[in-house]
């Protein structure tokens, strides 16, 4: 659960706006979004494989250069 603290005589913009700032930063919108979009462990791994082949290309490259 959050908590924000108001100091007496703050407004409620300034209160909702620390509340957003903390309800980013624990990465809720986040994870209800990946869980959403389920990918079966199957496809994840070959997305991490390409995504490696794909950096190691741009690393052998700049070493190239």
């Amino acid at each position: 659960m959050i908590v924000v603290p108001v100091k007496e005589g703050e407004s409620i913009e300034k209160a909702l706006k620390k509340f957003k700032k903390k309800f980013e930063r624990t990465g809720v919108v986040k994870e209800i979004r990946r869980r959403q979009a389920f990918k079966k462990p199957s496809v994840e791994q070959r997305e991490e494989k390409i995504k490696a082949v794909y950096k190691q290309g741009l690393i052998t490259e700049e070493l190239q250069s």
